[in-house]
């Protein structure tokens, strides 16, 4: 994503703070090292106890994220769609397409700094260009949620606990 901000050839996504930068791209790591893995921790985990751990633990990493982002929003530095808004928003979008079919992911509380991120990341235009359909969000993660060993190195590096190829 830097490289392509750094092409200067779509809207710009990092702010022009030098500080405001850096926390997007503290942020935008928080996600890649914190919210993926336990994203696919609670899709793989088969045992029902282990859902429910990871699934309090992604919620734990959200509400970091959420807590850490522009409070009237909706987006994460404020009225505009930036750095970490494009970073996190495949991931909303899998929250309540795969997570919910396959892990009941609950929506988010109406009213909530979370509920209006969400509207306005799946509100965004280049998002829903972007977005594949229901179906097949469901036939690409269905062999993660059945934890089929040996179909992805994806599985395979969390089944084993290393980080994410």
């Amino acid at each position: 994503m830097e490289y392509l901000e750094d092409l200067n050839t779509g809207p710009v996504l990092l702010p022009p703070s030098a500080q405001d930068r850096a926390t997007s791209r503290l942020w935008s790591d928080h996600i890649n090292r914190n919210i993926i893995p336990w994203f696919y921790k609670l899709l793989q985990a088969q045992d029902t106890s282990d859902q429910v751990a990871h699934a309090v633990e992604l919620k734990n990493q959200i509400s970091k994220l959420v807590d850490a982002a522009d409070p009237t929003g909706p987006f994460f530095l404020g009225p505009e769609i930036s750095f970490v808004d494009v970073q996190i928003a495949p991931w909303i979008v899998r929250l309540r397409r795969v997570l919910g079919v396959y892990r009941g992911w609950p929506e988010a509380e109406e009213r909530s700094r979370w509920k209006s991120w969400i509207e306005a990341v799946e509100g965004e235009r280049s998002v829903r260009m972007t977005t594949s359909s229901d179906e097949l969000y469901r036939d690409s993660y269905e062999r993660y949620a059945e934890n089929r060993p040996g179909t992805s190195q994806l599985a395979d590096a969390v089944n084993s606990g290393r980080g994410l190829p």
